[in-house]
């Protein structure tokens, strides 16, 4: 489990360990980790040319001890100093290793020939605002097309919200220390991120407000069938999706459900949507007892009824109910079904959907969606799963997950009716809402990497190859 801690608590963990350590001990541990990410992004450290951009804060601090140590590996080190003060000791470490020190005011401009091959941002630290100040913004710009490698986090970017509201890095490596922030984790930071590397401290955090499910955890949660299974004590999945107007959506929701995770998929909707169902997928059956519904893909003016009819079987059997779509719209965000736990339920809209369920701008969804898809759980009362290139699921309490696997290429028409019915799978196979919603997230976004392989694809092909999925994943662990 990847997890993300905030800042407070971060600097708490810190401190703790810092008072068992001799002074500066830490700041070298993450020096040692930072230069080697460095010299494994590069492939070798001789000859090659690394510029530092060294702020006031420990992360510059960082930065220029790990240039030290690159330095004394062959490399060329030279460091833009964007603050009258800055890590002495780091500094010092640096000179001595025979870096090249360009203070404020100085000629801060690549060399001629001599343009560097990486840049290390050290100009802020995790509890810096959001923001560039402009000698930043200058010195990024002189740089600009040379790749960047960012210390614990991308400078500019808002740390525990993942929010990115003034200019900031955009870097191909983060090499952050002791854990995962938020931002990390949730976009819009999370794009400006890279690829991030953790370096081990040691640090003792507690439980954290963001995580992001490995391989391993889904591996864990994943129900599976029991010696003696039979498809009833495996759960049926009820799919109410679809209409004359959108058959798509009935299908691809029945494909989603239909993968194998639960033991039968009922569906129950348009006559003329049932019989392209049973041609497409022979084995589901109609109307009958089930264990989750899945409702609204592709309902349309029929969304009403659909989510009544589920609401009513939900609440007098207490079964668990995936909301989509046009179901959405149809929700009291006061419904005491919900709010009560009476009836669990999952709510599963993009950006648009819940700007129009909460009154706000989707482009305000889209800058925040952390603090949105909280938002949305806590005034429903349920789990909420905003869909994004980080999709992020929410429980009333505030506990969230981001699922990191995917593609772009699974910005495609009827994804989303794939990931619902897959959800119902998996609440019908026994996971509760919050578990449900981010292990289908995962395959989801697994599988779509799997049969994309770099390459477009359509929605049906997601739901083919979540059974491949499932087979890679490895040996479940015995505890988290």
């Amino acid at each position: 489990m990847r997890q993300a801690h905030t800042v407070e608590q971060v600097r708490a963990a810190e401190a703790g360990l810092m008072a068992r350590l001799p002074e500066g001990a830490l700041m070298m541990r993450a020096a040692h980790g930072l230069a080697q990410a460095v010299a494994d992004w590069l492939g070798s450290t001789y000859g090659r040319r690394v510029l530092l951009l060294v702020g006031s804060g420990d992360n510059g601090g960082d930065a220029l001890h790990a240039g030290a140590l690159l330095a004394r590996r062959g490399a060329g080190v030279e460091a833009w100093l964007l603050s009258e003060t800055v890590h002495e000791g780091g500094l010092a470490a640096l000179r001595a290793a025979g870096g090249r020190v360009v203070p404020p005011g100085g000629s801060q401009e690549p060399r001629r020939g001599a343009r560097p091959e990486v840049v290390v941002d050290g100009i802020m630290g995790i509890g810096g605002k959001p923001g560039l100040r402009p000698d930043a913004q200058r010195a990024l710009a002189r740089l600009e097309g040379v790749p960047v490698v960012a210390v614990d986090v991308p400078s500019g970017v808002d740390v525990d919200t993942g929010e990115t509201p003034e200019p900031h890095v955009r870097a191909a490596l983060t090499v952050t220390f002791g854990t995962h922030k938020t931002a990390h984790l949730v976009d819009p930071a999370a794009g400006a991120c890279g690829a991030v590397h953790l370096v081990d401290l040691g640090l003792d955090l507690p439980e954290p407000g963001v995580e992001s499910l490995q391989g391993h955890d889904v591996a864990r949660l994943l129900p599976r069938p029991a010696d003696d299974a039979h498809k009833y004590t495996r759960g049926v999945v009820g799919v109410r999706a679809g209409s004359e107007e959108y058959p798509g959506a009935g299908l691809l929701s029945v494909a989603g459900a239909a993968t194998g995770l639960a033991g039968m998929v009922r569906y129950v909707g348009d006559v003329a949507v049932a019989d392209r169902v049973r041609q497409a997928h022979p084995e589901v059956v109609g109307a009958g007892r089930v264990q989750a519904w899945v409702v609204g893909s592709g309902a349309g003016e029929g969304a009403a009824g659909t989510l009544a009819e589920a609401l009513d079987d939900a609440r007098e059997h207490h079964l668990p109910v995936l909301v989509d779509a046009d179901a959405l719209h149809q929700l009291d965000p006061h419904e005491p079904l919900l709010r009560s736990g009476e009836v669990p339920a999952v709510l599963t809209p993009h950006a648009g959907e819940l700007a129009a369920m909460l009154g706000e701008d989707r482009a305000d969804i889209e800058a925040r969606p952390l603090h949105f898809a909280r938002a949305a759980a806590r005034r429903y009362g349920c789990v909420v799963l905003l869909k994004g290139r980080h999709t992020l699921v929410s429980r009333p309490d505030g506990r969230t997950r981001a699922t990191t696997t995917g593609t772009p290429w699974l910005a495609t028409a009827g994804a989303g009716d794939v990931l619902g019915g897959l959800i119902g799978a998996l609440l019908a196979a026994g996971l509760d809402p919050f578990d449900a919603a981010s292990v289908g997230s995962w395959l989801h976004g697994a599988a779509a990497t799997t049969v994309s392989r770099g390459g477009p694809i359509v929605a049906g092909q997601v739901a083919g190859a979540v059974a491949d999925v499932v087979r890679a994943l490895p040996a479940p662990l015995s505890s988290p």
